[in-house]
């Protein structure tokens, strides 16, 4: 079982409108509803592969009661941390050329006992996920599971706060891979998370310098794993992906017909390499697929078994150092 943390998850309504006229009335042509936010993503992905998933998410309001409604709709097991202000509401409106506009709120800000709840929370449900795992006869399993820690914090939490999550997570014996950017990453690195998962400009954002090769991502997360990273995980977009870590580094890309939505992409692609055990070129390449799989799809939707293509796929730790990023890391 995979545990997932989102710190401000959302509720998203998306829109379909014939085109975005600014000071008109525009009428819908379709609308949908979603929980959000990159761990729930997370959470979505693995629940659509047929994985088993814990969201632990703080929820307020009715917005915060749809999104846990959404998350059991499909099959996933949450754990509310109630807070008292509102779920935030996102809009996108999104266009038939693909262009997607959106309107992100920033959501309720935490209390210091709302803060610490939603950590107690997580020592909570992952000591109970490891000793259920224990009375199963499944120590392998107890010893394998991860907590996937993923976004940006919501007001009142401090850039510390996944520095504490880490090490409450590991002291209730779960691995922890972590998708965030920016002072929470740093701060984060000095409690050594098992896999940080960064993209292009994140990764760039944390060495201070522009990337313009995949040679200079692999030297970029070198450092990051210097710092206290036990592995990452890096998304390069088009250009594939790479993983550093003690048993060497790997790079993979895929072959991808068409892309229809690159939302929610990087979220699939963390949940394929989780649910792949988390580590070395097997994990890379179902993370690869995942990726790959979730671009072909329209907005978020997450792909399923039958979406995957593993012969699209190519793994090796032959790195192409010298290749010039498409979408070049910029420290924003």
């Amino acid at each position: 079982m995979i545990l997932t943390v989102t710190p401000n998850p959302s509720l998203d309504r998306t829109y379909e409108v014939p085109a975005l006229d600014r000071g008109e009335v525009l009428r819908a042509t379709a609308e949908r509803m979603d929980p959000g936010g990159k761990g729930v993503n997370v959470s979505r992905a693995l629940a659509a592969a047929g994985h088993r998933t814990v969201a632990i998410v703080p929820l307020g309001g009715a917005p915060g009661a749809l999104v846990a409604e959404l998350l059991t709709g499909q099959g996933i097991e949450v754990a509310p941390v109630p807070v008292k202000g509102s779920t935030r509401s996102n809009i996108a409106l999104a266009e038939p050329d693909g262009t997607l506009t959106k309107i992100n709120a920033p959501g309720p800000e935490l209390s210091a006992s709302e803060a610490e709840s939603l950590l107690a929370a997580v020592s909570a449900v992952a000591s109970a996920a490891a000793a259920s795992a224990v009375s199963a006869i499944a120590a392998r399993s107890a010893s394998a599971a991860w907590i996937a820690c993923c976004g940006s914090l919501p007001r009142g939490l401090a850039p510390e706060w996944y520095a504490k999550l880490v090490t409450r997570a590991h002291a209730a014996g779960a691995r922890v891979a972590l998708d965030t950017s920016g002072p929470s990453l740093l701060a984060a690195l000095r409690s050594r998370p098992d896999v940080v998962k960064p993209n292009a400009d994140e990764l760039a954002q944390a060495v201070g310098r522009p990337l313009a090769t995949v040679g200079d991502a692999v030297k970029a997360a070198e450092e990051l794993r210097g710092l206290g990273a036990g592995a990452v995980l890096a998304s390069l977009g088009a250009d594939g992906q790479l993983l550093v870590s003690s048993a060497g580094t790997f790079y993979g890309h895929a072959r991808v017909t068409a892309v229809r939505s690159n939302v929610g992409a990087g979220d699939a692609s963390l949940a394929g390499f989780l649910a792949a055990g988390g580590g070395g070129p097997e994990a890379l390449s179902a993370a690869v697929a995942h990726g790959a799989a979730a671009v072909q799809l329209p907005g978020s939707v997450m792909p399923k078994p039958a979406d995957l293509d593993s012969s699209a796929v190519t793994v090796t730790a032959d790195i192409p150092l010298d290749r010039v990023l498409t979408e070049q890391g910029s420290p924003r």
